[in-house]
């Protein structure tokens, strides 16, 4: 009876996960609208392509300016495709790391030159998160209001040294600190 026991045990546990995965699969109606979503995007992308030297449209409330860039209107958004990560030094040892996603608010018709510099924006960006770092800028209170507005300076500062006045803003999308 000692042998038997586990394996009644195991293919208990086998049925019991097979019967969860059965259970909370999704049902198929939620793939086919993700098919469907996925093939106008395809859709959509090819028609950007084609029709790639139209501009977005302006906002009619600015008069045409693009002005403070908070209405969205006539800007394209170019997102960084990984996470950075900022490790926070402490007497000679990791005390913490910080995880960052960018993205830039940009004129339409730059995202295929952002895509080609993307490198090199990226190593201009985690430079500037390793020096705001080591003046303590992830120190505390790291979200206030003016911390985040001197790093989204700093940043915008190094977008447009590659892109130029091209990028009216670099967009913090998330960040988190974890102690170690």
């Amino acid at each position: 009876m000692k042998k038997l026991l586990p394996i009644v045990f195991l293919v208990l546990g086998l049925g019991a996960g097979a019967a969860a995965g059965l259970f909370l699969a999704p049902d198929k109606s939620a793939e086919d609208h993700a098919e469907e979503d996925g093939a106008k995007k395809e859709n959509e992308h090819a028609a950007e392509e084609k029709h790639g030297t139209e501009k977005a449209p302006v906002d009619s409330h600015d008069g045409g300016a693009h002005g403070n860039g908070h209405d969205g209107g006539g800007y394209e958004y170019l997102k960084l495709t990984k996470q950075f990560v900022v490790p926070l030094v402490e007497d000679d040892k990791i005390s913490a790391l910080v995880t960052v996603s960018l993205s830039l608010e940009a004129q339409p018709g730059n995202a295929e030159k952002f895509y080609r510099l993307e490198p090199k924006l990226r190593d201009a960006f985690l430079q500037v998160l390793f020096d705001h770092a080591n003046m303590g800028g992830f120190d505390g209170e790291f979200t206030h209001s003016d911390n985040m507005e001197t790093l989204r300076r700093s940043l915008l500062e190094a977008a447009r040294k590659d892109l130029g006045d091209e990028v009216n803003r670099v967009l913090i999308v998330s960040m988190s600190r974890q102690d170690t």
